[in-house]
């Protein structure tokens, strides 16, 4: 098999695709802003900015600002740790976790019109494959 003319049509299908609102919101929830809230209401409302920081494979700095913008909106809060006075926890406010839900369910259903051009074999086999992909990123991703 000549895996690398598959590469070429699936990086151009890929470019195709990006030019999709689908695939914009997809792309927006994993990162910045939108990411962080999704990731503290997953983690229960609470969590270390270390966290964040470590999922989103990015700076402290860049999520002191993302943290420090969703502040001033209003999203979440920061307190300091009742068991560990140097440590931070970063709480979702009521309208953040609200946020989170509502981005939640706006990707869900971007998600779900995506698969619902498929069928239901090529649904279940397309997310198939992407937890395969997923599962082995770290051995072809740099």
């Amino acid at each position: 098999m000549d895996y690398r003319t598959l590469a070429v049509e699936f990086f151009n299908n890929l470019n195709a695709f990006r030019k999709f609102r689908p695939q914009k919101h997809i792309s927006e929830s994993m990162r910045g802003e939108t990411f962080a809230l999704q990731y503290i209401a997953m983690r229960g409302g609470s969590v270390l900015p270390g966290e964040i920081s470590s999922e989103m494979g990015i700076s402290s700095a860049r999520i002191a600002a993302a943290l420090n913008s969703l502040e001033r909106k209003g999203c979440v809060t920061r307190r300091i740790d009742s068991a560990d006075r140097r440590r931070i926890v970063v709480e979702l406010t009521e309208k953040g976790a609200a946020l989170a839900h509502e981005h939640s369910e706006e990707l869900l259903e971007n998600i779900t019109k995506m698969l619902s051009v498929l069928s239901e074999e090529d649904a279940r086999e397309f997310v198939r494959i992407l937890a395969i992909l997923a599962e082995h990123a770290g051995s072809y991703c740099d």
